[in-house]
């Protein structure tokens, strides 16, 4: 048995390194996938972050890592094999100023609301990587495919394999027809598998409308007689990561946030990012009152100690972030799945909650859930004070969490 896996590894190595010497022929494996004027954070060829580089992977980590998911690495802190997970079966709808949420793993949410059912980054794939080589899924996804209420809304956030999925987008694509928005270029990518899509820079909104051109919220409708007629409003908005799917394309397409305008409060999807300024949580609350959001937690952590990387936030920042977007009620995502980084399986909620009491926060308000559980989301109200971060800060200094590997 022995002899066999070293076998398959020399073979899987073997099968790397050839796809890693292809990438010396940029002319087979780079893709244009967006063609424009300079801007604030895109030089002409590629986008970057105005606010700073979020590549924090060097070529010498980029191969350590790159060997470790090849052969392992036993100082890493241990992952279970396989998580149980109880899927769910969410409702068809939810009307009438309801919001329910299901996590359905890592960074694919389903958030229904308002009459309008919405789904983040969907990945129902056993595999997040190229050709089917890249980490394995520890938990089933939270919802069967078959048991998923026809979608409306698909928010897809940049173009790595554990965001854009393409098997899964095809399936809802065929299935549903729903209205997909991501960033600019990521829509070139769609559409090599015929899946048309809305790709919009920073700044950008796509309305989605009520099919028959009605209203859908007469009597509890505040803001003007358009608006009460739309289903909903999305805005793509500023994150700080980075987008690459073949080694070579780096960052030829755009990262982005996002924020669903709902009549009875926003919904806010992060996708996957790094802090950078910290400016941009702010940004997106300024486009009205967030109600629900979902915050990464997970895959920040590529050396001993590290608390967040420059594309990936932890737990401390996610409070930043949180805080940043008016502490509304929130899901942490982005953890649990895969295997993506150094942290053990359950570190990044064990910390999250810790981080939280340390700031004199309620956990339940900021919370990591079961995946496959639906849970009702309060009506807005008035947020709590911010967190307070120098107590946050002494417990981190004081080794609170050193402990958590």
């Amino acid at each position: 048995m022995r002899v066999v896996r070293i076998v398959l590894a020399v073979l899987l190595w073997a099968v790397v390194a050839l796809c890693l010497v292809v990438t010396a022929a940029p002319f087979f494996l780079d893709r244009i996938y967006y063609r424009g004027p300079v801007a604030s954070h895109f030089d002409g060829q590629r986008f970057f972050n105005p606010d700073g580089d979020a590549l924090d992977i060097s070529a010498a980590r980029g191969n350590k890592l790159l060997w470790q998911q090849v052969f392992g690495d036993p100082t890493r802190p241990k992952w279970p094999g396989h998580v149980a997970v109880m899927p769910g079966k969410p409702p068809a709808r939810a009307d009438g100023g309801e919001m329910r949420v299901t996590w359905v793993g890592h960074a694919t949410v389903l958030v229904q609301a308002d009459g309008v059912n919405i789904l983040t980054d969907p990945v129902w794939s056993d595999t997040v990587g190229p050709f089917g080589i890249g980490p394995r899924r520890v938990a089933a996804p939270g919802v069967r495919f078959e048991d998923l209420p026809r979608i409306d809304l698909v928010l897809v956030s940049h173009n790595h394999y554990d965001h854009m999925d393409l098997p899964t987008l095809k399936r809802l694509w065929d299935r549903d027809r729903p209205v997909i928005v991501t960033s600019l270029g990521n829509d070139a990518i769609l559409r090599t598998r015929g899946i048309p899509a809305q790709a919009l820079d920073w700044g950008g909104s796509f309305v989605l409308d009520r099919p028959d051109g009605g209203p859908q919220f007469t009597s509890e409708c505040t803001e003007p007689v358009r608006w009460c007629r739309m289903r909903a409003i999305v805005h793509v908005t500023r994150s700080h990561h980075w987008g690459s799917r073949w080694f070579a394309d780096r960052s030829r397409a755009l990262w982005s946030s996002f924020v669903v305008r709902l009549p009875h409060g926003n919904f806010f999807f992060a996708g996957d990012t790094g802090l950078g300024d910290g400016k941009w949580p702010a940004e997106a609350a300024a486009l009205g009152r967030i109600r629900f959001a979902a915050i990464p937690i997970g895959a920040f952590r590529f050396d001993e100690g590290q608390m967040a990387s420059g594309s990936h936030i932890g737990p401390r920042d996610a409070i930043r972030v949180w805080d940043g977007l008016g502490r509304p009620s929130a899901l942490a995502v982005h953890w649990g799945t895969f295997r993506l980084s150094r942290e053990g399986y359950a570190t990044p909620p064990a910390m999250l909650r810790g981080m939280l009491r340390c700031a004199g926060e309620d956990p339940a308000r900021f919370a990591a859930r079961r995946i496959g559980e639906t849970f009702a989301v309060s009506p807005l109200a008035t947020a709590p004070p911010p967190p307070d971060y120098a107590a946050l800060d002494a417990c981190i200094r004081g080794g609170r969490f050193d402990a958590l590997r």
